[in-house]
């Protein structure tokens, strides 16, 4: 790094890696980088995924539809390894031409559907198995627009504070401070909304709740890009008693396990096919600590 301003070229070319934790997998073009074939199991959606935020909306969506008893909604979880850059072989992108996790394929029709975006899978499950989404139209549509909100909200959240903050490979006061700025007045959103609301829709626990609990719940506790402190995330009290409430969820407990790589060993199961796997499966069960 020097200390002379950085003046943008006439045309922009990728020449070099540009540093930072995920420097290895950022690349200015799409398409499989590889031929890999995506594994296939016993029931009828196949998940292919990673216990990133936009993950566990996935799995936590899938674990409450099965505690209401939709036998249909029974999943295998296979792990994507993005670091590794699973995301580009030539079975995932087919799923999902923008290589992102998560991406799902229903195998209960005639033909398979693929569905991509994490907000459009919440979607299509809800649709699907009339669960999570309100019929009033009202309601509905708060629970629409809280769920778009977060498609719009969490890239600012992700890729602009949390890459500034944690991951950049040097700090640039500038970018930390127009980014945090912004993921503040997100959580007042959220904190005024939830201080006459229990759930982002209303009264009931939607796929709304589902998008937004894993990014900005999982802020409101220090759990991300070790910025607690920073942002002061204690301050919103409507926020911290809302992702209290939905952590105490047994679906949720369940749903934030699956496809982790990270953490206590008890809460990873890398791959989940059965409902039993939570219990026989984890990491500290089929790798005990010597």
């Amino acid at each position: 790094m020097t200390d002379a301003p950085y003046v943008p070229p006439k045309v922009w070319t990728w020449n070099k890696e540009n540093g930072g934790q995920f420097a290895s997998i950022n690349r200015p073009i799409a398409g499989p980088t590889h031929d890999k074939e995506l594994p296939v199991g016993k029931h009828p959606l196949q998940l292919y995924s990673l216990a990133t935020p936009n993950g566990v909306k996935v799995t936590v969506m899938l674990e409450e539809l099965l505690a209401l008893g939709h036998k249909g909604a029974e999943y295998d979880a296979w792990l994507i390894k993005i670091g590794n850059g699973d995301q580009f072989g030539s079975g995932f992108v087919d799923i999902n031409p923008n290589s992102k996790i998560p991406a799902l394929m229903d195998r209960s029709g005639p033909e398979p559907i693929r569905i991509f975006e994490s907000g459009s899978i919440l979607f299509y499950l809800a649709e699907k198995f009339g669960a999570f989404l309100p019929k009033d139209i009202k309601a509905r549509t708060e629970a629409m627009s809280w769920l778009f909100w977060q498609m719009g909200s969490a890239p600012y959240l992700g890729g602009g504070f949390g890459h500034f903050y944690a991951y950049a490979p040097f700090k640039i006061e500038y970018a930390i401070d127009r980014f945090a700025m912004e993921v503040k007045r997100q959580l007042d959103v959220l904190d005024r909304r939830l201080a006459d609301n229990e759930y982002l829709a209303g009264k009931e626990y939607t796929i709304a709740d589902m998008a937004v609990w894993p990014w900005y719940g999982a802020l409101a506790k220090g759990l991300v890009y070790g910025a607690g402190d920073f942002l002061s995330v204690q301050d919103y009290k409507n926020v911290q008693r809302w992702t209290d409430e939905i952590a105490k969820r047994p679906a949720v407990k369940r749903g934030r396990m699956v496809n982790r790589v990270s953490g206590d060993p008890a809460s990873q199961l890398h791959e989940r096919h059965d409902a039993s796997d939570f219990e026989t499966k984890t990491q500290d069960k089929l790798a005990p600590a010597t």
